[in-house]
């Protein structure tokens, strides 16, 4: 292979697509790759920093995910973040496999959540269900 310049790394179209079947939903969601920018945006959004202490924020992070990769046929993104609180009040069983394949198409792992969550204690949890719609 050859040695890369600057200028054919940023000219790349790196971008990848695919398709989650939801049933519970009638039909398929598309979804996209995200950027570095995006990925370090959601990896932030999982840490709630209080003065000196940091906690994991867990709260919706399925569905701030798949706001990052969920698109249209148009390749612009199906929610927005106020759609949070809606999207997580959904079946978790369609949410879980959506969460599955973003991660995957995001390039995240167990791994990386274990280096994310790896210097905290307790874990904050979701809000109460009573809380939802």
């Amino acid at each position: 292979m050859a040695n890369l310049t600057r200028e054919a790394i940023l000219a790349a179209e790196d971008r990848t697509f695919g398709e989650v079947d939801c049933p519970e939903w009638g039909g398929t969601v598309k979804i996209r790759s995200i950027t570095g920018l995006q990925r370090d945006a959601y990896e932030q959004s999982l840490i709630e920093q209080r003065g000196n202490d940091r906690q994991m924020n867990l709260r919706h992070a399925r569905a701030k995910l798949i706001v990052m990769c969920a698109v249209g046929d148009d390749g612009r993104p199906l929610f927005t973040a106020e759609d949070l609180r809606a999207l997580s009040a959904k079946n978790a069983k369609p949410l879980d496999r959506l969460f599955d394949a973003c991660r995957d198409i995001a390039g995240l792992t167990d791994d990386d959540v274990k280096k994310i969550t790896e210097d905290f204690g307790e874990t904050q949890g979701d809000e109460s269900t009573s809380d939802l719609p």
